[in-house]
């Protein structure tokens, strides 16, 4: 029933109380007992005990008879046969003579007519997967005892490899009586003939699933006490490695492989077989020489369902199913196939096959003697007396669920063998295993489901947010128009209504001018006739016009008022500031204006002397076949002289951004010479460069460039005090620190790396090695000196901004940072060599580097071993600096640069870092100790 498979299904069964369980059992033994009292049994006789038995851990044995071959048939024709079977009984009757016979119960008894199928079925699936069979069965035995709910069933009352547990198969008999057919018959001819080994694996591909699931396996024999691969026959002597802590046996030198298809499995078990030694006995024609071993590793992912019900961590249930990791159940199934044990006598073994003989007896009595000392809960166990017994380690007395088979033949005279298997059967049912099941959690699944799940978010935010951005631009650009819009028509109103009062203004005073056109003749006549009276008219006349002139000028100044008051309410603060900008802009424009005449007439006045240079002698520009670079450089070298360095430098200082970047090129190429560096310094050149990077308007190219020539600047041994004490290392690490181009940060980590060098310690140091004409005073002192200059270097931010720039991961950059740590460390390195003196100065402080101190030391141990040869070379070169300096030792032991070191005294390619290496690891005690006691030898 398939509900019932693995012991998971619809059914919850439910124990009646142990005492009544225990009543049955003895009502039925003791039945049993009185009708044969000559039965011999190593378990309990009920058919419930035997089930826990085999389900508590109990080994369970099964005997399968071989039928008569053709020539027992002839030899034995007058002779009963030895063995009798009682399968309804699971019986065997080992007949001693016509008249007296022993009888045996076993687990299962199969006649010599038992398919494979049904072998297989009573042996070997219970270890692979719970039969349904066996559980209708176990039902309806023991339905008196038991009672069914639709629920769920125990998960604990069935153990097999698809579950998580180890589980052995194994066959074990007298040379010939079908082991090798039981286990390892192919079945190409007769799939019916399928032995254990075939059918196993199809249940084993039919219950995983292909995409979460994986099967390997690896073929093994032991051959002469030697483990060989069957998959690989080069590999001929295997190793057995024993897990200290669990105890669980491996061999992991072993050949293994993944199962994909039934089809692949029967293509290596083909390959196995015709790899094994096989002999011509008298016994059987193909006789095995060795032990076959099959090894089937099994991982399942176990469902959320399956999880809960047999998770033993209650509180693991109230997890949710996002952050919960799947689980992960490992089981290993160990197929054995047992060379048959054998009297030379009867084998005619002689030579070589003798030998291999003796060494089958010889590890099958080992097995056997681990077999009894486990039966009789002896507290030792020899399992260490051959490879065989420490192989199967885990199958008896171990944790593996397992079914062993014992073959024997019907020819009485093979009896002394049949009785032997019978026994080794007998003492194996009494052994006892404790079943374990391997689970672990799946957090590389859970790790995988979870970034899926993280990238799934992360697209769909940038979509929300791409179509968040869209929909303010789009609403940006439809305000803007609707603005622009409202101007236009706002525009369009003022003029309609400027126009109208116009229009107006102008039809006011074509009627003054007619009416005055038409008063006229009137005061002209009334002048005549009222002579006496005509200047007194005329002066009424006049006022009486200017008041309505005055009028009329009085409506148009209070129309205009009113345009202008209603254009300043909608664009006075619009207008105001952009008047403002607008004045303040033409302001800056004029400036920069006349600036940039003037500039063009210096530039101008540059151009002409510099064509003098070019063309003064009368020869043609490029005279030399040299690179045009060599010639621009020589005529900007010789530019200062002409124009004048102090004219170059105030270039620096200008507004225009196109011209501080043209003069800091020339001033960059004219600090490449050495003998233009005094002369740039001398001027205030360094001082202008150092300007130009605590400049608020931080300019990348420009800060490149002045870095390039400040870096060019530091090889000079007199100008790095100078620029230590101008706050350089302090820009240097701001600028270091606001750049992102990677050829920026390599002219800052250039110049931070020729500062770290201190070339006016690395000079006197190499004098007074050389000449000896200083004291040894003078050169603590010196030293002293050095000691500062690192302590301000690292002070102002010049190691931490040198290791902040490898973020770029540009190997330029990195190379420059290793270079800056190279030569930070070897000034340490001398200024601690000098020792007693320098300790007496810096008041008996002994104090690590201060590479050490900010952290460093990570990043050189990674990059100890870099792919660019010129970071590795200065990377080797820090580390054995620091090596030199005993207190820097147990960091370095601590931090696994100590390995490094080994590394370098033995692969390194360059003699002098390698002899470097081994020098300092023999000189230093901690050293020398921590090598000692991890036995490694330089």
């Amino acid at each position: 029933m398939a509900s019932y498979r693995n012991g998971r299904g619809a059914v919850k069964v439910e124990r009646v109380s142990p005492a009544t369980a225990s009543s049955n059992l003895r009502a039925s033994s003791g039945g049993l007992k009185s009708k044969n009292a000559n039965v011999r049994r190593s378990g309990s006789s009920a058919g419930l005990k035997d089930f826990d038995d085999s389900v508590s851990g109990r080994v369970r044995v099964a005997v399968r008879l071989r039928p008569q071959n053709a020539e027992e048939m002839v030899a034995d024709a007058d002779f009963a046969d030895c063995v009798e079977l009682q399968p309804e009984f699971k019986r065997l009757k080992l007949r001693k003579n016509n008249w007296d016979s022993d009888t045996y119960e076993f687990d299962d008894v199969l006649t010599e007519s038992a398919s494979q199928k049904r072998v297989y079925e009573v042996v070997a699936k219970p270890v692979v997967e719970v039969s349904d069979v066996i559980l209708l069965s176990l039902f309806k035995a023991n339905s008196c005892m038991l009672k069914l709910e639709p629920l769920v069933t125990d998960t604990h009352a069935f153990q097999s490899v698809l579950d998580g547990y180890n589980g052995t198969i194994m066959a074990y008999g007298q040379t010939g009586t079908g082991k090798t057919f039981t286990l390892g018959r192919l079945g190409d001819e007769d799939t019916s003939a399928r032995g254990i080994m075939v059918r196993a694996m199809e249940d084993i591909l039919a219950n995983i699933c292909r995409d979460s699931d994986s099967v390997m396996i690896s073929y093994l024999q032991l051959y002469m006490e030697t483990i060989q691969d069957l998959l690989n026959p080069t590999n001929d002597n295997i190793s057995i490695v024993e897990d200290p802590k669990t105890g669980d046996v491996s061999v992991p030198a072993a050949t293994l492989l993944d199962i994909r298809s039934h089809q692949d499995f029967m293509e290596l078990l083909r390959l196995g077989e015709a790899h094994r030694v096989a002999a011509n006995t008298k016994l059987n024609t193909e006789s095995s020489r060795s032990h076959a071993i099959l090894m089937v590793h099994i991982k399942r992912s176990v469902t959320d369902m399956e999880s809960e019900i047999s998770s033993e961590n209650d509180h693991s249930l109230q997890m949710s199913s996002t952050s919960k990791p799947p689980i992960i159940r490992k089981g290993k199934l160990v197929v054995v196939d047992l060379a048959g044990s054998e009297r030379v006598h009867k084998s005619g073994s002689e030579g070589h096959t003798l030998e291999e003989a003796k060494s089958i007896n010889l590890s099958l009595s080992a097995l056997g003697k681990c077999i009894n000392a486990l039966a009789e809960n002896s507290a030792h166990v020899p399992v260490r007396d051959s490879k065989l017994t420490r192989l199967l380690k885990d199958s008896f007395g171990g944790t593996a669920r397992t079914s062993l088979i014992v073959t024997v033949g019907p020819s009485p005279r093979h009896r002394a063998e049949t009785a032997s298997t019978i026994l080794f059967g007998q003492r194996a049912m009494k052994v006892e295993n404790m079943l374990k099941i391997k689970e672990e959690f799946d957090y590389k699944s859970l790790c995988k489901k979870l970034e899926t799940r993280i990238d799934k978010l992360i697209a769909e935010n940038e979509r929300h947010q791409k179509a968040c951005d869209d929909e303010i631009e789009r609403t940006n650009i439809e305000a803007q128009k609707r603005i622009t819009e409202a101007e236009i028509n706002y525009t369009e109103a003022l003029e309609r209504e400027k126009m109208k009062c116009q229009m107006e203004y102008m039809e006011s005073i074509k009627k003054l001018e007619e009416k005055w056109m038409t008063n006229q003749p009137k005061h002209r006549t009334n002048g005549v006739v009222n002579g006496s009276h005509g200047g007194e008219g005329n002066d009424e006349d006049a006022t009486e016009l200017k008041k309505m002139l005055q009028k009329e000028i009085t409506l148009r100044k209070r129309a205009e008022e009113e345009i202008h008051n209603l254009r300043n309410s909608q664009l006075l603060p619009i207008e105001a500031g952009v008047n403002a900008d607008v004045i303040k802009l033409q302001n800056l424009l004029d400036d920069e204006t006349r600036q940039k005449q003037k500039l063009e007439e210096e530039v101008l006045l540059l151009q002409s002397r510099l064509s003098q240079l070019t063309f003064g002698s009368g020869q043609p520009r490029y005279s030399q076949v040299d690179d045009q670079g060599n010639g621009e450089r020589a005529s900007i070298a010789n530019l200062h002289e002409h124009v004048g360095l102090q004219k170059i430098l105030s270039l620096l200082e200008s507004e225009d951004p196109n011209v501080r970047l043209h003069a800091v090129k020339v001033v960059a190429n004219l600090a490449a010479e050495d003998t233009n560096q005094e002369r740039i310094v001398e001027a205030g050149g360094l001082s202008s460069l150092l300007a130009l990077l605590s400049s608020r308007s931080f300019d990348e190219t420009i800060c490149r460039i002045a870095a390039g020539a400040i870096a060019n600047l530091a090889m000079n041994e007199a100008n790095q005090e100078l620029i230590m004490a101008q706050g350089g290392i302090s820009l240097l690490a701001m600028t270091a620190a606001d750049a992102e181009d990677p050829q920026t940060l390599r002219m800052v980590a250039g110049a931070i790396a020729n500062l770290c060098g201190n070339g006016s310690a690395n000079f006197f140091f190499t004098s007074v090695i050389f000449t000896g004409a200083i004291a040894n005073l003078s050169v603590s002192s010196l030293a002293y000196i050095v000691h500062k200059l690192q302590a301000r270097l690292r002070s102002e931010g010049g190691i931490k901004a040198l290791l902040g720039m490898v973020r770029s991961r540009h190997p330029d950059v990195l190379s420059q940072v290793a270079r800056g740590v190279a030569n930070f460390a070897k000034c340490e390195s001398r200024t601690s060599s000098k020792g007693k003196s320098l300790k007496q100065l810096l008041g008996n402080k002994n104090s690590r580097s201060l590479l050490i101190e900010d952290g460093a030391l990570p990043w050189i141990v990674q990059n100890a071993n870099n792919d660019a040869s010129i970071i590795r070379r200065h990377i080797e070169l820090a580390l054995c600096h620091l090596a030199q300096h005993e207190v820097n030792a147990r960091d370095m032991v601590s931090g696994g640069a100590l390995w490094e070191l080994v590394r370098i005294a033995r692969d390194c390619s360059r003699e002098d870092i390698r002899a470097l290496a081994c020098r300092t690891l023999t000189s230093s005690q901690i050293f020398s100790s921590e090598l000692r006691r991890l036995r490694v030898e330089i």
